[in-house]
């Protein structure tokens, strides 16, 4: 094998830096509200609790294969930036809808409104960069 088939190619040149930094920085918060908030008032809220550690294990996941690179990885950001997106509009519609489903606020609440509506964002973003770099990463 050359070197080049060995490397998968990259996803994170250019923009594709920027999206593995706010995935990165949204793994670090989404992780760390849920697991002190389960850890300590989970009763209180257990579905948003739980939700917002499934936000950060998403995050985390699109950050690996994102980093990872290669066609596979591509693929599979794909699809998990889609679901996120799906996760995002739901539970925000969820949250607008029903308020009382949610006595506290999870990281995709109202559409990421906490978060000043980069959950949204996003996946919107990570979706069109991941499309876009199917041209520039081998079969």
């Amino acid at each position: 094998m050359t070197a080049a088939e060995e490397k998968p190619a990259r996803l994170i040149s250019g923009p594709g830096m920027l999206l593995v930094w706010f995935y990165g920085v949204m793994v670090v918060g989404a992780v760390s509200r849920s697991a002190y908030q389960i850890g300590t008032e989970f009763d209180r809220a257990p579905l948003a609790y739980v939700l917002s550690a499934v936000a950060g294990v998403v995050y985390g996941f699109i950050t690996y294969t994102l980093v990872r690179g290669g066609e596979t990885a591509r693929r599979a950001a794909l699809v998990c930036c889609a679901a996120e997106l799906a996760g995002v509009l739901l539970v925000g519609t969820w949250t607008l809808v029903d308020r009382s489903a949610f006595p506290d606020s999870t990281v995709w609440s109202y559409y990421g409104a906490g978060y000043v509506f980069i959950p949204v964002l996003l996946p919107v973003s990570a979706l069109y960069w991941l499309r876009k770099a199917r041209n520039t990463v081998k079969r």
